[in-house]
């Protein structure tokens, strides 16, 4: 597995959002996100050293994937649409990257081979597996807390 640039800016994107919602109290018309403030895209820009136009794609990609609202107008910003307790890092690395693992540019479970390569498709399936356990089983809740799983 590789963690692009795009991944890395989205999860720490993501974990700011949290951050900044879980001072709410969890007040109605937010989604289900736990209340809190929005947080501008300049800000998250600037909190997380991330180039803004960079940044301003990956929250597209994240709003379209459901993980983040937007709201528009001076006083706007991006909320999360669920709590952070129910937003897992493989949520927001599939939003952003497409599948976990790859294997010459395809997803591990499109794979084929013949001859005696016939079981490198279980060991990439096997990686991905692997993989999908930690990232959707870690939360931003679990960040947030500092309760990643041990390496």
């Amino acid at each position: 597995m590789y963690i692009s640039a795009r991944a890395d800016y989205a999860l720490r994107a993501m974990l700011a959002v949290a951050a900044a919602g879980s001072t709410g109290d969890g007040g109605a018309g937010d989604g289900g996100a736990g209340g809190g403030e929005l947080v501008k895209a300049a800000s998250l820009a600037d909190s997380q050293d991330i180039p803004l136009s960079f940044l301003q794609g990956i929250l597209l990609d994240l709003r379209r994937a459901g993980l983040l609202h937007s709201h528009r107008g001076t006083e706007g910003g991006y909320a999360l649409t669920r709590p952070p307790a129910e937003i897992s890092v493989g949520d927001v690395l599939r939003a952003v990257g497409g599948a976990l693992t790859s294997v010459r540019g395809m997803p591990a479970d499109r794979t084929g081979y013949h001859g005696v390569a016939t079981g490198l498709r279980d060991v990439w399936l096997a990686v991905d597996g692997a993989i999908a356990l930690v990232v959707d089983r870690t939360t931003l809740a679990d960040l947030l807390a500092d309760r990643a799983p041990a390496p």
